[in-house]
């Protein structure tokens, strides 16, 4: 199934995956209690935080995170990718960093788990994801840099 100007476009994957995200944040909320903010996880894995997960807790929902990708390429046989060089992708993984800590949380804790539940902080938080991200990707194009190689 395309969609109609976006022949890339895969509704069905996306929504299948849309579920799959849902279920896992609402099984860890309801089954332990936790918001299943990837950042935050992470900071508690790499010992940045001491709230949290216990330390092998975060170790393994970070670990089962490339894990679960590598089932589903081995499953489907994997999908064409491309991605920006090491240098953007650094500069842009630390930007993110930076932005998570002082958001409080990332697009997994805010956008899934804390809209899900009405929070006020994290709906604005997540206006300010897609935002930002709206406008970096509108002056990429105006000036007309292309990050993916």
């Amino acid at each position: 199934m395309t969609l109609p100007g976006f022949p890339d476009a895969a509704p069905v994957a996306g929504l299948a995956g849309g579920i799959l995200i849902g279920l896992a944040a609402a099984t860890m909320l309801l089954g332990i209690g936790r918001i299943a903010g990837v950042s935050g996880i992470a900071a508690r894995a790499f010992g940045i935080t001491d709230s949290g997960l216990p330390k092998g807790s975060a170790w393994n929902f970070i670990v089962g995170l490339p894990l679960g990708a590598l089932i589903v390429v081995l499953v489907t046989g994997g999908v064409e990718a491309q991605f920006a060089g090491f240098l953007p992708i650094l500069i842009a993984g630390l930007i993110v960093g930076i932005g998570t800590r002082i958001g409080s949380g990332c697009t997994s804790g805010h956008g899934v788990c804390g809209v899900s539940r009405f929070s006020r902080r994290s709906v604005v938080a997540t206006i300010t994801f897609m935002a930002t991200g709206i406008a970096t990707v509108a002056v990429m194009n105006a000036i007309g840099w292309e990050v993916i190689q």
